[in-house]
């Protein structure tokens, strides 16, 4: 009957030891967590962020450039940069309705615009390339 007291009481013991451990454990995972938050937020404050600058237009896009004579007949005889070339152009494009009604991504050419085109419908993303040809 003694020996059943003592295994029991050495089983008490055990168990003790055994959550004085996992207690341990536990807490050292916990400042382990806390130290690599404390790491994580001090490098984030470290580096800081860039100054937005503002965004500059490319110098190639906004060189001026002479229009031939059959671009010259819809956006104009003065020098522009390719941007307001293709900016004048839709706005005649819409001033005249000469988007097709079914898909308004294409381009019905009239008179002024089948000598620009060479031909009588373009899509809109030809229109740059096109125009592109007559710039220099």
């Amino acid at each position: 009957m003694e020996k059943a007291l003592n295994i029991l009481q050495l089983v008490k013991i055990i168990r003790k030891i055994i959550n004085s451990l996992s207690q341990k454990k536990d807490e050292k995972v916990a400042k382990k967590k806390a130290t690599k938050k404390v790491a994580k937020k001090a490098t984030k404050k470290k580096v800081a962020k860039k100054a937005k600058t503002k965004r500059k237009p490319n110098a190639a896009f906004m060189k001026a450039m002479t229009p031939s004579a059959d671009l010259a007949a819809v956006v104009g005889g003065k020098a522009l940069p390719r941007t307001q070339a293709v900016k004048k152009i839709w706005d005649y494009i819409k001033k005249n309705k000469l988007q097709n009604p079914k898909n308004r991504r294409n381009i019905l050419a009239d008179d002024k615009l089948k000598k620009l085109f060479g031909k009588n419908e373009i899509t809109m993303f030809e229109l740059a390339k096109i125009i592109n040809k007559h710039l220099s």
